[in-house]
């Protein structure tokens, strides 16, 4: 399993905008639409990726926390889903359903966001606060499929409790560690 590590872009990075379309709501939406009110998370993933089958339930269970704590949430598919069937829409509904995913799972068909995210790897999570600047750029924890070290979501969630409780968050970050992008050539 060929292991990429995100890219650690500057703290401060303002969120860039995109409209993609989310295949769970069949809608076209935009950042202003999945941001929240004390903070939004957008994470690059897709259905085949074994880092991305190995966090999905805890992604899910920290999404249901922190929703409805005021913090937004969208994930995206920017997969070549051409030469990567397993991502296809289709797919990605199926994935959607089976997870009980119930924020956004959206298609970046041209690899545009992507690429205005420096996003590598699937998972990759991005942390913006309310004012959409950049505040965490890594791993959603130290687990890892086959190491043996129990699924919490820690960094993440210590991220996101500093957003609420507004706590100093660390600017000592790891990356995330995933399947590398699958780009159209």
């Amino acid at each position: 399993m060929a292991q990429t590590a995100s890219k650690m872009i500057p703290l401060g990075t303002k969120a860039p905008d995109f409209k993609l379309r989310d295949l769970n709501s069949n809608q076209t939406l935009a950042y202003d639409d999945i941001s929240g009110e004390k903070g939004t998370v957008v994470v690059f993933m897709c259905n085949h990726c074994p880092f991305v089958i190995h966090i999905i339930e805890e992604l899910v269970m920290i999404e249901n926390d922190y929703h409805v704590q005021g913090i937004g949430f969208a994930s995206i598919n920017s997969n070549d889903v051409d030469a990567y069937p397993a991502d296809s829409p289709d797919k990605m509904r199926d994935f959607a359903l089976r997870y009980k995913m119930d924020f956004p799972y959206l298609l970046d068909e041209t690899q545009a966001v992507a690429k205005a995210y420096d996003a590598v790897c699937t998972p990759d999570f991005f942390v913006f606060d309310r004012q959409d600047k950049l505040v965490y750029r890594g791993q959603l924890d130290d687990s890892r499929p086959g190491n043996h070290i129990a699924l919490s979501g820690s960094d993440l969630r210590a991220v996101l409790d500093g957003l609420l409780y507004n706590r100093k968050i660390s600017e000592n970050q790891k990356p995330s560690i995933g399947c590398n992008i699958k780009w159209k050539k």
